[in-house]
């Protein structure tokens, strides 16, 4: 991603391996160069081979994209921008292989003789609205040449967090459980905190094996927090409450987690008058915590709740987990 932004500053970053590019602004480029350029100096730096679609559309490019994977003669960059080969990419397009099309509009479309997507392209904007709402007007546009989704240079909050875990062994003890869910509720406070977020409902559930139909139980606490905060010693005690008010004795645990709710941009916390909490210590103090974790590794500092023993029952193994060779560098393999 670093990369690509070096050929422009405007650039979505869709997924970990895919991204949009606005070349609006290279209009004095050819544009199947410069896609050219782009791959070859992905490869060069990174090692990593790329595909490249360049078209007036996302989806449009998506398709360019696909079959520029495939295609020989492209080398793995085709541009459909303003192309007399636009009609043929589409009609050797499957309709269910068009972006925003699923298994069951496919099956839809196919019905009603709409197999690819030249078809699609073509077919009647009233039939379209009526089976597929404005969406599908969006995705007629789009693969006609007009642009109906931006570039979203900057991604779209969050709705919630969760932190779950399936234990490695059945959990009876409410302390064992009490320490997992100090242990999740740490992981979800610092992914709110990352994201610069707050959270205002804080949710906590227990289920025994769902597998075993005798003594099954599951049971979920809502909190509403008095303030939204990303507060990690304020969010384990509300968790805390939350479980002592759905713990039952005698069943077996398998599963646990918590989940953060109604998030809102740390910036716009309302205080409450009667409210305790120091919201100016309470930042630099988690400040500090994250910033030692990310020097120090993960887990360096923690909160005494989530255990101090080894070997904790509701930890998950990882036995078998590959190394990280290709991203650590304290697990590089050494020749003597």
């Amino acid at each position: 991603m670093n990369a690509l932004s070096r050929f422009t500053p405007d650039i979505e970053i869709y997924s970990i391996d895919e991204a949009f590019l606005d070349l609006s602004q290279c209009k004095r480029y050819n544009l199947t160069d410069y896609g050219h350029k782009i791959r070859s100096t992905i490869k060069q730096w990174t090692g990593i081979p790329v595909s490249i679609g360049i078209a007036e559309t996302k989806t449009l490019a998506k398709i360019a994209n696909k079959i520029a994977k495939k295609s020989v003669k492209a080398v793995d960059v085709l541009n459909l921008t303003a192309s007399h080969h636009q009609n043929r990419a589409l009609e050797i397009t499957d309709v269910g292989d068009v972006w925003g099309i699923g298994r069951s509009y496919s099956r839809f479309l196919n019905n009603y003789g709409i197999h690819n997507a030249l078809q699609l392209r073509d077919a009647d904007d009233n039939f379209i609205k009526k089976k597929m709402g404005i969406t599908g007007i969006r995705l007629l546009n789009e693969l006609r040449g007009i642009p109906c989704y931006a570039l979203e240079q900057f991604p779209s909050p969050k709705k919630g967090i969760t932190v779950s875990r399936t234990f490695k062994n059945s959990i009876e003890s409410l302390d064992d459980l009490k320490e997992a869910v100090a242990a999740y509720v740490s992981l979800g406070a610092e992914k709110l905190r990352k994201e610069h977020s707050v959270a205002g409902v804080i949710m906590v559930f227990l289920m025994t094996n769902r597998f075993k139909k005798e003594n099954y139980y599951i049971n979920i606490k809502t909190i509403k927090l008095p303030v939204a905060n990303s507060d990690t010693s304020e969010l384990i005690r509300y968790a805390h409450e939350g479980l002592k008010g759905i713990y039952r004795k005698g069943y077996l645990y398998k599963k646990a987690g918590v989940m953060f709710k109604h998030l809102n941009p740390e910036n716009q916390i309302q205080a409450d008058l009667f409210n305790y909490l120091d919201f100016k210590r309470s930042k630099k103090l988690m400040q500090t915590l994250d910033n030692i974790n990310k020097k120090m590794g993960s887990g360096t500092l923690k909160y005494a709740a989530t255990g101090l023993t080894l070997n904790q029952r509701w930890k998950t193994v990882f036995k078998r987990r590959s190394p990280s060779y290709t991203t650590n560098w304290d697990q590089l393999v050494k020749v003597s």
